[in-house]
């Protein structure tokens, strides 16, 4: 890059001034992760607007890391950011409004400058794709008390929540020695995610109209759109997306849960894709593609210690042939390539997607192929339940 234009990304991008950072430190911003070295300070030239940093440290030999720990920011052009590592909570902490502005105005006038490392612009396409839903509005609404994310504030927050075989097995991982020493001062509790019921109940409904309603899951779409989210399709995908980095790149097994419902309530729905929200699955149809292809592409660039922790709950979670992905997917790409009235960008996205799950999973999306019956095994997970309705646990449905 010319010297010029360098100086030009220096100015209107912003600066992540990350003070007495320990060497071999495991730092991460968006889609990008790296080991700091002696000198490291900190990050320039990020685009305005939202990402992810997250990090982990290591021990002295830098063979052995903490769990995860991530926060959202959202970055105003030229904005400097400024955290500072305490060695004794082994996590970054926010400086006073006073030594901010300090720090602030030695990064304008370029004294840290060749300490800090240029933002990964050749990777910032994909974080687009990965972020573009993500407001502040989200993050103010869905980050946990403090900010950050991590595997090890989520023992009590997933031990509730019903999960696969394979999900209690990563949750059993929480309470092994990895995981047993919690961090001072992290959050307690988990994110606020929006609470999406499994099943649908209403009061005065007959057993067949219930059965109705679990098997296109439409009106509890309509339910949580509206009375969640303002009525907004970029707000619900906004969360989607969310979920999606904090699992991806955070390790963070109550948002990988939580990207897991929403995913199975978009994909069970089979009203609203073809009539009542299109413009809605449009948009979820591009996001999820360009999320599972981000992530495959992690899989194969990535072969650092900081991605196997993701990509073995990925692997373990999306890319076996009877995992739940698969089942849903083959339900939706034939109710949508199979109707004879779509949307065209529905259509054209739909089949990129299958594409996609096709060429890089080879997954066979026929009717009646070999797995079809494979994914019941252990945790019958998509069979319609219907449940008799009390008067405290129920989910309304809109008024038609």
């Amino acid at each position: 890059m010319e010297p010029e234009a360098a100086l030009e990304f220096v100015k209107q991008g912003a600066t992540m001034l990350l003070l007495d950072v320990p060497q071999n430190t495991l730092i991460g911003i968006d889609t990008h992760m790296f080991s700091t070295g002696p000198n490291f300070k900190g990050v320039k030239m990020i685009p305005p607007g939202v990402h992810f940093i997250y990090y982990s440290s290591s021990n002295r030999e830098g063979n052995e890391f903490s769990p995860i720990v991530g926060f959202f920011v959202d970055a105003s052009p030229s904005e400097v950011i400024v955290r500072k590592w305490d060695s004794k909570d082994v996590r970054f902490v926010k400086l006073s409004e006073e030594e901010e502005e300090r720090y602030a105005q030695a990064v304008k006038n370029l004294e840290f400058d060749r300490q800090l490392g240029p933002y990964a612009l050749d990777r910032y396409g994909d974080w687009k794709h990965l972020s573009n839903y993500i407001t502040k509005n989200t993050i103010g609404s869905i980050e946990p008390i403090g900010g950050e994310i991590t595997v090890i504030s989520e023992s009590e927050v997933v031990e509730n929540i019903p999960k696969t075989a394979m999900e209690k097995v990563l949750a059993e991982q929480l309470k092994s020695s990895k995981f047993s020493k919690p961090v001072e001062k992290l959050p307690s509790k988990g994110c606020y995610y929006t609470t999406i019921p499994r099943v649908i109940k209403q009061k005065g409904a007959s057993g067949q109209e219930l059965t109705n309603m679990n098997l296109d899951k439409t009106q509890i779409l309509e339910t949580i759109l509206m009375k969640q989210h303002g009525g907004s399709d970029d707000s619900l995908l906004g969360e989607l997306q969310f979920a999606f980095v904090a699992f991806l790149m955070g390790q963070s097994l109550e948002a990988f849960l939580q990207w897991k419902l929403l995913v199975s309530l978009l994909l069970g729905c089979t009203e609203a894709p073809l009539h009542t929200r299109t413009q809605l699955f449009t948009k979820f149809m591009k996001a999820i593609y360009y999320q599972l292809k981000v992530g495959f592409q992690k899989d194969s660039k990535d072969t650092g210690r900081a991605e196997k922790g993701a990509m073995t709950l990925l692997d373990e979670s999306l890319l076996s042939a009877d995992n739940f992905l698969r089942h849903l997917c083959k339900d939706f790409f034939s109710l949508v390539l199979d109707s004879p009235m779509v949307d065209g960008d529905l259509l054209t996205w739909t089949r990129k997607l299958r594409e996609l799950l096709e060429q890089t999973l080879g997954w066979d999306f026929q009717q009646n192929s070999a797995v079809d019956g494979m994914y019941l095994e252990e945790d019958d997970e998509f069979a319609p339940v219907v449940e008799m309705l009390d008067d405290t646990d129920h989910v309304e449905t809109p008024s038609t």
